[in-house]
C-alpha cells in the first residue's frame, strides 16, 4: 500500500513539476532518482551516503532557482553542499556516539566511521563553509546583484551559528535532528533571526 501510494504521489508531483517548468521537472526527476538510489544501495556506502544527502540539497536549491527563472550563484551552490555536508556528518557522529555498539545494526555504513574520522571531516567542511560563504559575500557577482559590499559583515553570525551547533553536537550530544535543534535552542534560533535581519538591513536598508 505504501509503495502504491508513493508511486501515485510521485507521478502526480513529477507531472506538476514538468507542468510548472520543463527544466524544473528535470531537477525533480533527478531528485526522485537520487532519493531512490539513496534508499537502496547508496546509504550503505561510506562517504557516498553523506555526499548523496548533500547533493540532494543542491538539487533542491537549484530547482528553486529554475522554477522562478532566476540565476543562482555558483558560490551559493558551494555553500549549500558544504552546509549540507556539515549537517549530515554531524548527524552521523550523533548516531555513532548515541548508539555505541548497536550503531552498525541501525545503519550498516556506521561501522566504517569513527568519531575521530567524522571530527576530521567536520573540521574540513566547517572551514570550507566559512571560506566559501566569505567569498560569496564579497564576490563581484554578489556585489553587482545586491549593490552592496557590506554582506561580509554577516560572517560573525555564521561563525557563531556553526560554533554553537558544534557545541551542541559535542557537549550536549545533539545533532540527530538539525531542525529540532534549531527550533529548541534559543541562542541558535536567535542567531539565525539576527543573520536574516542583518541581511535584510544591508540589502534593503540604509547600509545598501
Amino acid at each position: 500500500m505504501a509503495l502504491g501510494a508513493a508511486g501515485v504521489i510521485g507521478a502526480v508531483a513529477l507531472g506538476a513539476a514538468f507542468w510548472l517548468r520543463f527544466e524544473f521537472g528535470l531537477f525533480a526527476a533527478s531528485y526522485v532518482a537520487l532519493l531512490a538510489l539513496y534508499s537502496g544501495p547508496l546509504k550503505h556506502v561510506v562517504i557516498i551516503d553523506v555526499l548523496t544527502i548533500a547533493i540532494g540539497f543542491v538539487l533542491r536549491a537549484a530547482a528553486g532557482a529554475v522554477v522562478i527563472d532566476v540565476p543562482i550563484s555558483n558560490w551559493l551552490l558551494v555553500v549549500t553542499i558544504l552546509g549540507a555536508l556539515f549537517l549530515a556528518l554531524s548527524k552521523r557522529r550523533h548516531e555513532l556516539v548515541l548508539l555505541g555498539d548497536e550503531a552498525t545494526s541501525h545503519r550498516a555504513s556506521l561501522q566504517e566511521y569513527s568519531p575521530y574520522l567524522l571530527d576530521q571531516m567536520i573540521s574540513v567542511v566547517t572551514a570550507s563553509t566559512l571560506v566559501a560563504y566569505a567569498f560569496y559575500t564579497i564576490s563581484a557577482e554578489t556585489v553587482e546583484k545586491f549593490h552592496t559590499t557590506h554582506l561580509g559583515l554577516t560572517l560573525p553570525f555564521l561563525l557563531y551559528g556553526i560554533f554553537r551547533y558544534l557545541y551542541l553536537v559535542h557537549q550536549k550530544e545533539g545533532g540527530g535532528s538539525p531542525a529540532e535543534m534549531l527550533l529548541n535552542d534559543r541562542p541558535l534560533l536567535a542567531c539565525v533571526a539576527l543573520w536574516a535581519l542583518a541581511v535584510a538591513l544591508i540589502i534593503y536598508g540604509p547600509m545598501r
